[in-house]
């Protein structure tokens, strides 16, 4: 019976971390049944189970757990040499995973997408669109770009020069029908479409002007986590929408939604792209990093 190679350790590492053979397998780029078989040969090779399997999920057993912190690091410094040596190439390459919230993947990175692919043709990019708060080490990610308040304080981060203020908006049909509210409080009254956080929490509805700050206390009978099923529902005249600006500014210029409470300031955050410091900074990432800071000086 054959030795375990290094293709084997990162199946099993995969595995262990995605808790999920269908998702390592997606991940590794191999079909389920060929990565079900690796990681059986390399128990039987072995000759101990590392995992712990179930019709619903994967876990590792603690001979798994051990192995699994032995190996982490030791693919990380892999990894990390092998990125050595791109610095002594004429152009960087190599894989670049990045999580960002879905209002910056849908709306800030397409124009920057095929200017970046275009300059560094040898990087391969992957993005994965998360509302959640991804733990990018955990889940082998180069980088995510977040609102600042949400960034780990153990990461590195840099502001990326786009801010996203929020807006309070309603159908005009749903304002012909109810009175026009003129101080957040008001808002009680008024039927709210809520937005759910992945965290589970409803998002507030936060305000504030001339120094005077306020949560508006909402209520609705429409609460979602789909921010473009929310403003379909605010055109459609179910109620009063708080949302980001750029979401809805072409809606707002067209008279499809009327901006509400313009004499009061609502939420508005900056965005960050943020990396592991524990980590050696990749070439693809190191590209990556210089691409966004000129952009940022451009716009």
């Amino acid at each position: 019976m054959r030795a375990p190679d290094l293709a084997d350790m990162n199946a099993f590492v995969a595995v262990a971390e995605q808790h999920s053979f269908a998702k390592a397998a997606v991940h590794l780029g191999l079909s389920r049944s060929r990565l079900s078989e690796t990681i059986r040969g390399l128990e039987e090779g072995l000759g101990v189970r590392l995992l712990n399997r179930t019709t619903r999920s994967v876990a590792t057993t603690e001979a798994g757990e051990r192995l699994l912190a032995r190996l982490r690091p030791l693919l990380d410094d892999f990894g990390a040499a092998l990125d050595s040596v791109n610095g002594f190439r004429d152009r960087p390459a190599g894989l670049l995973r990045l999580t960002v919230v879905p209002p910056v993947a849908r709306r800030m990175l397409p124009p920057l997408l095929a200017r970046f692919l275009a300059q560094y043709p040898e990087i391969n990019l992957e993005i994965s669109a998360d509302a959640a708060l991804t733990d990018i080490v955990a889940n082998r990610f180069d980088a995510g770009i977040r609102p600042g308040e949400r960034v780990e304080r153990d990461m590195i981060a840099m502001r990326i020069g786009h801010t996203y203020r929020s807006v309070v908006v309603a159908a005009p049909d749903y304002l012909a029908r109810h009175s026009r509210p003129t101080t957040p409080r008001d808002l009680e009254s008024h039927n709210c479409i809520m937005y759910r956080l992945p965290s589970g929490a409803v998002f507030p509805w936060p305000f504030e002007r001339k120094g005077q700050r306020l949560e508006a206390v909402v209520r609705g009978r429409l609460t979602i986590n789909d921010e473009e099923v929310a403003v379909r529902a605010a055109l459609d005249g179910v109620g009063v929408l708080y949302t980001f600006l750029d979401l809805v500014a072409p809606l707002i210029a067209a008279g499809q939604l009327v901006p509400l409470l313009e004499d009061w300031n609502a939420y508005s955050v900056d965005l960050f792209l943020y990396y592991s410091s524990r980590r050696q900074v990749s070439a693809p990432l190191q590209a990556f990093i210089e691409f966004l800071r000129k952009s940022v000086r451009r716009r």
